[in-house]
Parts: C-alpha cells; structure tokens; sequence
C-alpha cells in the first residue's frame, strides 16, 4: 500500500472528523499529500496539523460541497498547491432531513441531493479528465449499507435515496472508465461510532421516528458501533487494488 500511495495526492471531503479525518491521516501515513475539505474550519485546521505531524503536506480547504462555487475554488486550491489530485474521496455526507416523508421539505431534501451525490459528482467531474489523461486515479464514494437495505431505516428516506442515487453513478461510472487506470468504488463503512450516530440519537423520538431513533440508541447501547479508524482501514487497504465498480463493505449490511 505505501508503494501505492506514496506521493500521490489525495483530496479528502468531510475530512474535519470522523471516517473522513481517519482516511486523511491513514493516507498521510502511507506517504500521501492530503487535501482536506470540510463545510467549517477549525478542526479541519487540527487535522491539517496532524498531516504534517505524519510528514505529509496538507491544504486545509473550508467549502460547502453541496454549492457549485465552493466546488470550483476547492478544486483550484487543491490544482494551485499541488498541480494533480490522484485520489478522490468523496465521504462528506448528511442524514437529515428524517421523519415522516409527507412532512418533509423539499428544499431540505434538495439539500441533502446537492451535498450527498451532487457534490461528489460536480468533484469527481472536476478532477476525472486529468486522470485519465496521467492513466492512473482512484475515486471513491462513501455510501452506507442502506443502499442494500433501503427499508432498515424507516424515516431516513432522504438519506436513504442520496445513498442510492451515488452507488449508481458510482458503478455505472466505472463500467464507462474501465481499462483506462482510474478506478472507481463504493465503500460501505459499516455502523462506526460518528457524530451523524450521536446526532441521530439526540434527535426526539417524536421528530424523527421512534423505529429509527430506537434502532440507532440500541446499537450505541449494544456496543456494535466501531471506530472510524477501523473503518478507515478497509478502504485503505484497498484502494490501490486495480479493481473497479466494487462495493467495498466492511461488515454484511
């Protein structure tokens, strides 16, 4: 893997914590320079100085993925720095708006498209031409196991469509691409211990639902949430095999 990702640049979205902080520094460990991108900056600063701490380089970007501009400057940021992107993580992701269908909000719906699939789409547009021109690119797309169990998470539908909507342009991405050295995946991350989780479970039940609000109380309960550096680890591990237009899951969802 150090072979692999040793002076490659990687850009990182949802970087400032969670699955995304652990991917970034996994990555500045294997020799990579990170670019870091998150909706606020004051953690992502703190990770940024962990990258360096690894011996890696670092641009910390503050970009709402879910807007075009700040797709387009974060992208121009990570081109001025570092010229290329090899490596494309496309992890930022919300779970609101949840509760009962009918009383969602259509913008607030909009909003969560733009940021889950929209973004990752506008990045990987944004960066795709230059690998395939260098002949070598590893894009994934962090989704969750809703995507093969879309009925699990009663008053997640927004969440639920989003995650979906990017596992079909994923594998359909990477049939287009195949042969050509860029790689595109899903990774499923499994039930990790996040900020997403606690939110969900600080949510009233009444707000969202109580089957959902008890199912994810439960496994917090249960002990069955891991850390988001053993998440991490199983996209590490396989990001540089040359197989495309895989589902990476970490456990049977």
């Amino acid at each position: 893997m150090t072979e692999a990702l040793s002076n490659r640049v990687a850009f990182v979205t949802g970087a400032r914590r969670g699955i995304g902080r652990a991917v970034a520094l996994g990555l500045a460990h294997e020799g990579a320079s990170v670019v870091l991108v998150a909706r606020s900056g004051d953690e992502l600063d703190q990770v940024a100085e962990a990258v360096r701490s690894l011996g890696s380089a670092a641009l910390a970007v503050t970009a709402d993925i879910g807007k075009p501009a700040p797709v387009a400057t974060a992208i121009d940021q990570a081109r001025a720095r570092f010229t290329t992107v090899d490596v494309l993580i496309n992890n930022a992701a919300v779970v609101w708006p949840l509760g009962p269908t009918s009383l969602m909000s259509p913008d607030d719906r909009a909003a969560a498209m733009a940021i889950n699939v929209t973004g990752a789409v506008r990045l990987t547009i944004g960066l795709l031409p230059a690998m395939v021109e260098r002949g070598w690119g590893r894009i994934v797309n962090v989704s969750s196991g809703i995507a093969a169990h879309p009925a699990a998470m009663i008053g997640a539908n927004a969440y639920a469509a989003t995650k979906a909507a990017l596992e079909a342009h994923t594998l359909n991405l990477a049939a287009e691409i195949n042969g050509g050295g860029v790689t595109v995946n899903v990774f499923r991350p499994g039930t990790v211990d996040t900020t997403m989780h606690a939110w969900i479970r600080g949510q009233p039940p009444e707000t969202i639902g109580s089957v959902l609000h008890s199912r994810f109380t439960r496994a917090y309960e249960q002990g069955t949430p891991i850390s988001p550096e053993q998440s991490a680890q199983t996209l590490l591990e396989k990001l540089p095999s040359a197989q495309t237009g895989e589902i990476w899951s970490v456990t049977a969802e």
